[in-house]
């Protein structure tokens, strides 16, 4: 069955360069995964195609309107009945790779972007399953952080990536969850700077033990959060 993420936007537009660039483009390509942007002003009950409205009880910006929110989720819904339906909000959990994995092992999801002072509240009570922050900070919409889910999620999906052993090894890896150690390519020497002299050995047990020791020492000094349930 293939993994299918349908987005509900008042900005489709926004997707259309993201979804055809790089491994995203050649997954969806290849029927890895698909994608169904939904406009959600299709669903607007006016004449104006109208989605947002003033706030009850007063205060700045408009917030988005329940009829053509939950008549795009409804539609989605009908579609994807076991998705989980998720709204990216900066009021919600914080996104992280654990995330990532627990929606990569589900059937796909229904990404809800919000817009202005947000959405209006009786549609978070009765027609989301799940509200997701990326991090403490507000941007204009919901659709960057969607991209962001997209990404991340689709990335551990079977086939996607041309090496899956770079999933378990690379920062929040599945073995552990410190940041990845440093990477070296050609040439060997740049400008006066020379790759550490045990990645050229071909002694596989030292390079292993050097970029663990170099992982814990990087994690250490940027997010020694991460240390702190394994010592």
């Amino acid at each position: 069955m293939t993994f299918s993420i349908h987005i509900l936007t008042l900005f489709p537009e926004f997707f259309d360069g993201p979804l055809k660039a790089s491994l995203t483009g050649k997954a969806i390509e290849r029927g890895h995964f698909d994608v169904q942007i939904t406009n959600i002003r299709d669903f607007a009950t006016d004449k104006h195609n109208k989605c947002d409205d003033l706030p009850y009880g007063g205060g700045a910006g408009m917030v988005m309107k329940p009829e053509p929110l939950v008549g795009a989720l409804e539609k989605a819904r009908e579609q994807q009945p076991k998705a989980p339906r998720i709204l990216l909000t900066p009021q919600g959990e914080r996104f992280d790779q654990h995330i990532a994995r627990e929606l990569a092992e589900g059937p796909g999801m229904i990404l809800t972007c919000g817009r202005y002072e947000g959405v209006d509240q009786r549609v978070r009570d009765h027609w989301i399953d799940r509200e997701i922050s990326i991090g403490d900070f507000v941007l204009t919409g919901g659709e960057p952080a969607a991209m962001v889910l997209l990404d991340a999620t689709t990335r551990l999906l079977p086939g996607v990536l041309g090496n899956e052993e770079s999933i378990a090894d690379e920062s929040f890896g599945e073995d552990d969850e410190m940041l990845e150690y440093p990477q070296y390519t050609r040439p060997r020497s740049f400008r006066g700077h020379e790759v550490p002299e045990v990645l050229l050995s071909g002694h596989h047990a030292r390079i292993e033990e050097w970029r663990r020791n170099k992982a814990r020492e990087r994690t250490r000094a940027r997010r020694p959060d991460l240390l702190d349930d394994q010592e």
